[in-house]
């Protein structure tokens, strides 16, 4: 296949997203995109991507989740192994995979844009257009909650809709994710981060942030204690808030496109 029949929206096709809305790739679904053919080869890439995140001081397990899965084999089937790989976990990946296959550098260019957007400075940030600091809010809500239900799962959480509506409840003065949904107008399941503004999202991520730390030093495993805690952060922020003279959550306009849409676009600059 010739390089200009690929895109970088090729990397967003096999984008796949959880139950907790995290996105993340699959990779023996890369492994072939980027011309891999053999496992045993891509694999080695695997490794040199996590010996990369080691010394950038970030958690391989958060990045690289490793998981067996079943397959067919002919007229039989087997276990083989695979990985649910993060957005920066890609980018290690294709940093450090073979630049004489033509998908690579496409992958290079795709994933180090969207990854940038996670390690901006202040100076930076400052400069961005509101729908820019949207975009990159909006990531790092997707990464909080992907360690913050992590590290939940490990304290006897198990009903994650009370738990994420406990948070929601503290900082939105009693309201849950279908109530705040319902406020905005939105359809359903069109996802209430989504359609935030990047002051309405700092407050969420300042939420979700401080109630992970929380529950890393909370020692009994207890789903009331964790969804206990998720509250009163989500309460504390929005004291905070109300201290400062600030606009409550609930009071900041909706944006009138979504994180989605603004997604889309992107991509759309990319080809």
């Amino acid at each position: 296949m010739e390089i200009e029949k690929y895109s970088v929206r090729m990397f967003e096709d096999i984008k796949h997203t959880d139950e907790f809305g995290n996105e993340y790739w699959e990779a023996r679904e890369l492994q072939g995109l980027l011309g891999y053919k053999e496992w045993r080869w891509f694999f080695n890439v695997i490794e040199k991507a996590q010996i990369a995140c080691l010394q950038s001081n970030n958690d391989v397990n958060c990045h690289f989740g490793v998981y067996s899965k079943i397959v067919k084999a002919g007229a039989t089937s087997k276990n083989i192994i695979d990985y649910k790989l993060s957005r920066y976990a890609c980018y290690l990946i294709v940093q450090n995979a073979n630049p004489k296959f033509e998908t690579v550098a496409l992958g290079q260019t795709y994933f180090a844009i969207q990854t940038r957007k996670m390690e901006l400075t202040e100076e930076e940030y400052s400069k961005l257009s509101e729908d820019e600091k949207r975009l990159y809010r909006r990531q790092r809500t997707r990464d909080g909650n992907k360690a913050l239900y992590k590290v939940a799962v490990t304290k006897g959480v198990k009903n994650f809709d009370k738990f994420t509506n406990a948070g929601y409840r503290g900082l939105y003065n009693g309201e849950t994710a279908d109530d705040i949904a319902k406020r905005k107008g939105l359809r359903y399941r069109e996802e209430i981060l989504d359609y935030m503004g990047s002051a309405e999202l700092v407050a969420n991520e300042f939420r979700i942030v401080q109630t992970e730390e929380l529950l890393n030093r909370q020692k009994e495993k207890s789903e009331k204690l964790a969804s206990d805690t998720h509250f009163r952060v989500g309460k504390e922020v929005r004291d905070t808030i109300k201290r400062l003279g600030n606009t409550m959550p609930e009071d900041l306009p909706t944006p009138k496109r979504s994180i989605k849409d603004l997604e889309k676009e992107e991509i759309k600059k990319l080809k």
